[in-house]
Order: structure tokens, then C-alpha cells, then sequence
């Protein structure tokens, strides 16, 4: 009788916090929505597209992702991330890892990082395998559906977030086409094109998305470059380039819009 009475009150006290954060959310937001919007932007960072870059390096920890031999996916991704991360610093923009060591990250974690990031763009760095060893290339991926923006509870609620959207975003297309772009200009690699696909992390997240596939674990010629620091920061710069190109589209695309408007 003690052992169920210490349960249901042990429930209880679990259900009361739960409760109490969601109220206190809810009331955060029915403030911010009642009361006068923050000047914390300046005028110029609010004409920009996006405010940080999410960038995601695939697995990590015990998901070692693919491997080939001494070579595994998680330290790959690992060392290319934090080349383009050092890439935009030095571009003057501000860049937000969901692993910055060998630990393991769950994908609703990873998708949960970027949607409470909010104005952001968020990429997800990957090498492949296949079953056939001649499959090389490097290709970029966005989803064919993403969550629609929701709620800031949406961010700590998976199922709080709102119903995928009908189509791909367009968004994530233009930034997945300018990364793939500079892939392949960058690296020479075989180009294998973006493509539609629903990997977890760029379904959902409500910002603009693309996940990167930058040579092939299972390919010998993919592995004797990627095996090369020289060839991981032309990955790494390619993906930069793609950033700052969708950047200034998408700047060019928003001051037309504006100028419209007027």
C-alpha cells in the first residue's frame, strides 16, 4: 500500500511540474504576443535571411555511421563541421554545432537545437555507402516535406509540432542546390544532383534545411581523398560558399520583395 502511495504521489508531483512549465510557456508567449516587440535587432541584421547557421555533423558517439576500415562516418563529419564552423566565423557569421565532441545526439535533439535556434538555417553533414563499391559522388539532400512553424512549446514538444507541409520547401531547395553547386565545383567529385528525400533532421525543422552527402565510405577512390585534409577543406569550403551564396540570394530576393512593398 506504501509502495502505491508513494507512486501515485511521485505521478502526481511529476504531472504538476510538467503542468507548470507548459503554463509558464504558454504565458511567456501570450506576452510576448500582447506586449511591444524587443529592439534588440538593428535594422541591418533584420534584412538578413538567417542569424545563425545550425550545422549538424551526422552520428557521433556510439552511431558510428558508415565505416571502411580505421575511417568511420562520425569523425569525418566531425572534422569537416568544424572546418566550415571556423569558416564562417571567419566570414563574420554566427554558427551553432549540435555536437562539438564524440557524443551521441539524438536526431529529435538535433531537430529540436535548430527550431529553438529560430532564424536559422540548418545543415547536416554526412559521407555515403552503398552496396555497390563503383557508387561515388558527392549529393545534396532536402526534404520533400517539413513541419510547418509552430509554437515555442513546439521546440520541447515533438507533438505539439504542426503537420508536415504539402511540398518541399523552396527554401531548402535553393540552399541544397547552392551547396551542391559549390560541391562539385569545389571537389570535382561526380555530381549526383539534390534530390527529395525525408531524413529526420531536415523534416523536422521548420527552418530552411539541407543535408549533405560529401563522397562515398564504400568507394576507394572517395576514401583516398577524403583521407586527405586538404580535400576535407575544400568539403568544407564548398559548403561555406553555398552558405554565403544562398545568403546573398535570398538578401536580394527580400530587398525586392521590400521594394515592392513600397
Amino acid at each position: 500500500m506504501k509502495r502505491v502511495l508513494r507512486n501515485v504521489l511521485a505521478l502526481a508531483g511529476l504531472l504538476l511540474i510538467v503542468a507548470s512549465f507548459v503554463w509558464m510557456q504558454l504565458h511567456r508567449t501570450e506576452r510576448q504576443r500582447a506586449g511591444p516587440q524587443p529592439r534588440t535587432t538593428s535594422p541591418s541584421a533584420a534584412s538578413k535571411p538567417f542569424a545563425v547557421v545550425v550545422l549538424d555533423p551526422g552520428h557521433g558517439g556510439r552511431d558510428s555511421g558508415a565505416m571502411c576500415g580505421g575511417m568511420l562516418e562520425k569523425d569525418l563529419t566531425l572534422d569537416v563541421t568544424r572546418r566550415i564552423d571556423r569558416l564562417l566565423n571567419s566570414e563574420g557569421i554566427a554558427a551553432l554545432m549540435t555536437r562539438v565532441g564524440d557524443t551521441y545526439v539524438s536526431l529529435a535533439d538535433r531537430a529540436a537545437l535548430a527550431n529553438r535556434a529560430r532564424n536559422c538555417i540548418f545543415i547536416s553533414i554526412h559521407f555515403n555507402e552503398d552496396n555497390k563499391p563503383v557508387a561515388s559522388g558527392v549529393e545534396t539532400y532536402y526534404a520533400a516535406h517539413q513541419i510547418t512553424a509552430g509554437s515555442f512549446l513546439a521546440s520541447w514538444f515533438p507533438f505539439l509540432w504542426r503537420p508536415l507541409s504539402d511540398s518541399p520547401n523552396p527554401e531548402s531547395q535553393n540552399l541544397a542546390g547552392f551547396i551542391q553547386e559549390a560541391l562539385v565545383a569545389r571537389t570535382r567529385a561526380i555530381d549526383r544532383g539534390t534530390q527529395a528525400r525525408q531524413f529526420f533532421v531536415i523534416a523536422n525543422v521548420t527552418s530552411p534545411a539541407a543535408l549533405v552527402e560529401g563522397g562515398f565510405l564504400t568507394n576507394k577512390e572517395d576514401i583516398s581523398k577524403l583521407g586527405s585534409e586538404d580535400y576535407r577543406d575544400q568539403i568544407a569550403a564548398a559548403v561555406a560558399d553555398g552558405i554565403l551564396r544562398y545568403r546573398d540570394a535570398a538578401s536580394q530576393r527580400k530587398s525586392a520583395l521590400a521594394a515592392t512593398a513600397r
